[in-house]
């Protein structure tokens, strides 16, 4: 949702407009019914990806193993 508010307004109820934009809305300042500036939600850093996968995947014993001989021609 956009809401559109004048520079008097936009200073009087910055707290309510930010409340508006941390739910996801975008509030757009206008000057002299110009629009001047847009007030967005800063995206928010995943701080929950590292080990988002876990056991989702086992490492074979192998896994370090030398490759077959066979597979080297795909890399040339």
């Amino acid at each position: 949702m956009v809401t559109t508010v004048g520079v008097g307004e936009a200073k009087t109820h910055l707290s309510r407009l930010l409340r508006e934009v941390e739910q996801g809305g975008e509030v757009v300042i206008e000057r002299d019914g110009r629009p001047v500036a847009k007030l967005v939600a800063v995206p928010r850093p995943r701080s929950d990806w590292i080990g988002m996968d876990e056991g989702l995947f086992t490492v074979p014993e192998d896994f370090n193993d030398p490759m077959p001989v066979e597979f080297y021609d795909l890399f040339e």
